[in-house]
């Protein structure tokens, strides 16, 4: 089992590793059900996981590689387990960060991802020396990126015919 700590605020594991999403809800205390997000190289990559519509990509294409998530409806490639459950749908982003992508690039797969807000803390956690300090005894890597804010991917829910942005952040 392998989890990293990468740059952009980010915990993320191997796509394939099962039991990896159950250590970081221990981790960060999270209930059953969370929803990960699936980080991909590209939105060929992208494609392959989830039903992407001409507004889709479109949209997609003029915001990626970037600080967006998007909601979209899973293909049958993706492990059930990721599916919000009612919905069929997953978060799914191409990272802009080059420490991200050379990760994904390297691995040659997605990597499951999702913030790194810890238990008792109100904002996600982005100094990488505190991160060091709280967690290097139980991920396996910790990838020092450098300080890069607080706050988090703009969410855009693209399963209806108009895209609804369901969370403000970054762009």
């Amino acid at each position: 089992m392998f989890i990293q700590l990468i740059p952009a605020m980010r915990s993320a594991v191997k796509l394939k590793i099962k039991n990896a999403m159950e250590r970081i809800c221990r981790i960060r205390q999270l209930p059953d059900g969370h929803n990960f997000t699936l980080m991909c190289r590209d939105l060929s990559e992208l494609s392959t996981y989830s039903f992407v519509d001409n507004v889709a990509f479109r949209l997609m294409k003029n915001n990626t590689p970037g600080n967006y998530t998007f909601i979209l409806k899973g293909t049958k490639e993706v492990p059930r387990r990721l599916l919000q459950e009612k919905r069929k749908t997953i978060g799914m982003r191409v990272p802009s960060n080059p420490i991200a992508q050379a990760l994904l690039e390297a691995l040659g797969e997605p990597m499951l991802s999702t913030s790194l807000m810890l238990p008792g803390s109100e904002f996600t956690e982005s100094d990488p020396e505190e991160i060091k300090d709280r967690l290097e005894k139980q991920v396996d890597l910790i990838i020092h990126g450098g300080y890069l804010g607080q706050k988090p991917t703009t969410v855009i829910d693209l399963t209806d015919d108009t895209p609804v942005v369901v969370r403000e952040g970054v762009r």
